[in-house]
């Protein structure tokens, strides 16, 4: 079987909060042939992680490696390396995975509010712009 996880089903496998969840969803990850990640549900998930449960980024960033690393795990990897990128920087996995998606529909400048971001978008060597 060929699986698409939900964010939820991530978070019950990393977080084991709900037993009877944790098990099920671990269960069925180990059964799949393929298990279909979105870039989205990894946003999802290191917010959430964040956000709800308090986990360090670099915590974070090991519990996506993990998932990457499963044999049966499928997922934009390049998208997730910039994700991780950001991530490992001290951002948000969102903005790396932002500005990988915007560069890949042959955008050149990253444009933000976000003082931090346009900074560790620069470090890359990547053009930005501050807007004010």
């Amino acid at each position: 079987m060929k699986i698409i996880a939900d964010t939820n089903v991530l978070v019950r496998v990393i977080v084991q909060d709900d037993p009877e969840q944790s098990r099920t969803a671990l269960r069925m990850l180990e059964q799949a042939e393929t298990i279909a990640v979105s870039l989205h549900a990894l946003c999802e998930l290191t917010w959430v992680l964040r956000g709800s449960y308090g986990v360090s980024r670099a915590d974070i960033a090991a519990a996506i490696r993990q998932l990457v690393a499963t044999r049966n795990f499928e997922a934009n990897h390049l998208g997730v390396e910039a994700g991780l990128t950001m991530l490992d920087a001290g951002g948000d996995f969102a903005d790396g995975v932002i500005a990988y998606e915007g560069s890949w529909l042959g955008g050149d400048i990253f444009v933000s509010f976000d003082r931090k971001v346009i900074a560790l978008i620069a470090k890359q060597g990547k053009q930005t712009r501050l807007l004010a």
